[in-house]
């Protein structure tokens, strides 16, 4: 025998890959008091297909996601436009072409950039809410708390209140307090004296 047939294959074919060799008992844990960590999970995610999102929601997870350090070129526009890591194409030509921003493919996209809010644009509503109830008299900002209360609860989508819904009805509340307050003084007065 030549010793050509007894060597074995060195092909790289037909080779199954084996499973892991070490099971992981617990899941991984990252370090939550990282101030990197805190910035990647706040990092939102959006303009992807399902599939993207979990990718990166996974890379999030296990801290195996990078962020940008600067601005990327889209591959559509040869803009330098991506401000978000993995993506290839910018906002404005994945949304023109309702493609995936990662993968390309034109599958339903999970969340858009003008769904998600910053804490920039939270704050914002916040103090526009609190300097609007600050211009209303106190009976209209409690219907007006009444009211956000009660939709709340039911989780129904009804009509945003108008300052001019809340005017009106003070207008006629007011009319009928002039008189309920000019009676209330009289009354006073008549007891005063006896």
């Amino acid at each position: 025998m030549s010793s050509y047939e007894k060597k074995a294959t060195s092909r790289k074919g037909n080779n199954k890959k084996g499973g892991q060799a070490h099971q992981n008992t617990t899941a991984w844990k990252h370090n939550k008091n990282s101030r990197k960590t805190k910035t990647i999970e706040e990092l939102p995610v959006y303009g992807l297909c399902q599939r993207c999102t979990d990718v990166i929601v996974w890379r999030k997870k296990y801290r195996k996601y990078k962020p940008l350090t600067s601005v990327k070129r889209c591959t559509c526009c040869q803009e330098k436009a991506i401000k978000e890591a993995y993506h290839v194409l910018c906002h404005k030509c994945a949304s023109d072409k309702k493609v995936c921003a990662k993968c390309l493919d034109s599958r339903e996209i999970i969340t858009n950039k003008e769904d998600i809010k910053t804490a920039a644009d939270e704050q914002r509503e916040e103090q526009e809410l609190e300097r609007m109830l600050n211009s209303m008299s106190l009976r209209q900002r409690r219907a007006y708390v009444r009211k956000m209360e009660r939709e709340d609860e039911e989780g129904s989508d009804e009509e945003d209140l108008e300052d001019s819904e809340f005017d009106s009805e003070d207008e006629e509340q007011e009319d009928g307090q002039d008189e309920e307050d000019v009676d209330q003084e009289e009354e006073k007065a008549v007891a005063a004296k006896n």
